[in-house]
């Protein structure tokens, strides 16, 4: 399959990765039966993947999209943009970070020290995929949903300049 002047093939069907949301719902569920949830989805990638594992967790929660960037085309631009921030309300509360896929780990250490600032109970990460080869954090990343390589990826949710996002699956460039 082609989008703008990359050629991509079939990674991940959409079959596996349910499974996997499936079971990242399930760990969720179980760590927070006590708590008082904030799910932070991060536009625009995870947006699939927050909707598919929030309608699957079994406790409640509520749901605030945040929006920090770093990438451009296919790789990071180094530098981290917030669009769209935390809200005040996360102070005293349990807050999950939903993310597409962490690689280097440097927009999400801004976001961790973004976050840590307004005071919440705890943050938790959960990503679909991790990219531990290229990941350069000194934090955990508590859900990982599949480890990947440093390949590039797009589909369910994940994009290739902005295209690709619509697609069941999640394919790999060539």
């Amino acid at each position: 399959m082609k989008i703008k002047d990359k050629e991509f093939r079939m990674y991940i069907p959409e079959g596996e990765i349910a499974k996997v949301v499936e079971r990242l719902a399930g760990e969720v569920s179980r760590d927070y039966r006590n708590g008082d949830l904030l799910v932070c989805p991060v536009l625009t990638g995870a947006f699939l993947f927050a909707a598919d594992l929030v309608r699957k967790l079994t406790v409640p929660c509520e749901v605030s999209f945040v929006k920090y960037t770093s990438y451009s085309g296919m790789s990071s631009t180094g530098k981290v943009n917030s669009q769209l921030p935390f809200p005040p309300k996360v102070e005293g509360r349990d807050v999950l970070i939903v993310e597409d896929v962490v690689d280097s780990g440097l927009s999400m250490r801004y976001m961790l020290d973004v976050l840590k600032v307004l005071h919440p109970r705890s943050i938790r990460i959960c990503t679909l995929f991790f990219k531990p080869g290229a990941f350069k954090g000194n934090y955990k990343v508590d859900y990982v949903g599949r480890e990947i390589g440093d390949e590039f990826i797009v589909g369910y949710g994940l994009d290739y300049d902005e295209e690709g996002r619509e697609l069941k699956d999640v394919w790999v460039v060539e």
